[in-house]
């Protein structure tokens, strides 16, 4: 069993930078593939970042050049580094995992991770 758990949300300005992070137990063998999705109000969940085990990384096109996925094996935790914030980055942020680091960890679609956190909010004032 894997256990996720998201902290790190808060409130803060457009230009503002947050932390996020997942602390991780369980299984390691099911989490080779980690990631972050995030839900907004009225929108479907979408994929904002993927980190393989050995380190590769991923991210959807709005997050470029502003966020950063890393991991610190040693502390199980994962992280998210979200900089220049944006209102359209306000959303539900959730950490989620699947044991494999093939194509379904690459295509970071929802419906295709097994273990997913509570979330933790952000919101993004203008």
């Amino acid at each position: 069993q894997v256990r996720l758990v998201e902290s790190g949300g808060g409130s803060v300005q457009a230009g503002g930078s947050l932390r996020l992070s997942c602390a991780t137990s369980g299984d390691i063998a099911s989490r080779r593939c980690m990631a972050w999705f995030r839900q907004g109000p009225g929108k479907e969940r979408e994929g904002v970042a993927v980190i393989k085990s050995y380190g590769f990384t991923r991210y959807t096109d709005s997050v470029k050049g502003r966020f950063i996925i890393s991991q610190d094996n040693a502390k199980n935790t994962l992280y998210l580094q979200m900089n220049a914030l944006q209102p359209d980055d306000n959303a539900m942020y959730y950490c989620a995992a699947i044991p494999t680091d093939g194509d379904r960890c690459w295509r970071l679609r929802p419906t295709e991770f097994s273990y997913w956190g509570q979330g933790t909010q952000v919101t993004v004032s203008s």
